[in-house]
């Protein structure tokens, strides 16, 4: 079950370790130096230009230096696990403090991980009254479709889009949505790319043990790069697939994708941006998407709000095109749906889109249609 570690990723303590002496031999020099420089009582009365320049060379020189050498600073703005949980935050109590009618909270646990999750009965089900554990454990084998949502980056699996988003996803399915580990009430534990594709793989086994029934992943944001890199390791194990594949606000690759973060913009100026900030990040992170998905062996539909500020809709659609160069007839169908910039969508909030429910439908259909003629 739990994948090989990458030495790059997945083995920080001694590159921190290297880190933090590089940038406590670089940031503190610095920082006297700037004290010596300007006098150390005249920091306490500096000038408009003094006060602007110290804040420049902390901005954009220290800042970016600090960054390059700092996995755990890199790790923090990938994943954003310490960003917009709720300080009211109720995980156990899904259908009570989150009007999910029909819905429990348990956790998907495996080795030393626990994975908070929320299992969303479909909305045919979700009248039902006194539903017990073993009810719900049961009627996960009847016959429906299920649906993994692997979220993004920030926040947690109570995040109000998201909610948004199961609402809609169970109008198809019975929805299994789960915080990875350092998210939400999950296990504190360091996340990496590989790590987090464990996770994945850990609730699909936990939804494969309990349903023979059809699965499909969803991904958002960084969850799409997650996904499809889950599948690809999916498919060298002796285990019953899932039958399509929807990728929401996907990015092409990692390395593409920073330097059209909003909190990156501001640092593209510099003549230093590639070589303090995107380059430490595509080495220590890949998310290589567009080469995970040429080896996914399931129809796979993708999604993209042309207004999208976070994950530009550029990158989106370059997955798309890389996709359809590298991926073979007998893979299984690729598609491609816009969403105007009119509805005013952006990054996350594509479940208000009208039309989103007959994509849905429709790609449901083909998924069914592809399974069915592989056995044949």
């Amino acid at each position: 079950m739990r994948a090989s570690l990458s030495n790059n990723e997945d083995n920080p303590i001694v590159v921190m370790d290297k880190n933090r002496r590089s940038l406590l031999c670089f940031v503190f020099p610095s920082i006297l130096v700037i004290f010596a420089v300007l006098g150390f009582f005249e920091v306490i009365a500096l000038s408009t230009f003094k006060l602007g320049l110290v804040i420049f060379i902390i901005l954009f020189v220290i800042l970016p230096i600090s960054y390059k050498y700092s996995y755990n600073f890199q790790r923090s703005t990938v994943f954003l696990n310490f960003l917009n949980v709720p300080r009211s935050a109720d995980y156990i109590h899904p259908a009570e403090s989150y009007n999910l009618k029909g819905s429990r909270n348990l956790y998907v646990t495996f080795g030393q991980v626990k994975l908070g999750t929320w299992q969303i009965l479909p909305e045919n089900l979700q009248n039902i009254n006194n539903a017990g554990e073993d009810f719900f454990d049961k009627i996960l084998d009847d016959g429906q479709n299920v649906v993994i949502y692997n979220h993004g980056n920030g926040g947690c699996r109570l995040t109000e889009h998201r909610i948004e988003m199961y609402k809609v996803l169970r109008k198809f399915f019975h929805v299994i949505a789960y915080d990875y580990r350092s998210y939400g009430d999950s296990s504190a534990l360091p996340p990496s790319e590989q790590s987090l594709v464990e996770d994945c793989l850990a609730v699909f086994q936990w939804v494969r043990n309990r349903t023979k029934s059809n699965v499909f992943i969803w991904g958002h944001s960084l969850g799409t790069s997650i996904s499809t890199h889950a599948l690809l390791k999916l498919q060298t194990m002796n285990i019953q697939m899932p039958v399509g594949l929807i990728l929401e606000s996907p990015f092409n690759n990692f390395k593409e994708e920073v330097s059209e973060f909003p909190l990156a913009k501001m640092f593209k100026f510099l003549p230093w941006f590639h070589s303090t900030i995107v380059q430490p990040i595509s080495e220590n992170f890949n998310f290589d998407t567009d080469k995970y998905i040429c080896s996914i062996n399931i129809p796979v539909m993708i999604m993209h709000a042309e207004d999208d500020k976070v994950v530009p809709y550029k990158l989106g659609y370059k997955l798309y095109k890389e996709a359809q160069k590298c991926r073979i007839r007998g893979q299984g169908q690729l598609i491609f749906h816009s969403f105007s910039s009119k509805g005013q969508y952006g990054h996350k909030y594509l479940c208000r889109a009208p039309e989103i429910l007959d994509k849905i439908s429709n790609f449901i259909q083909l998924a069914l249609e592809t399974k069915t003629d592989k056995k044949l």
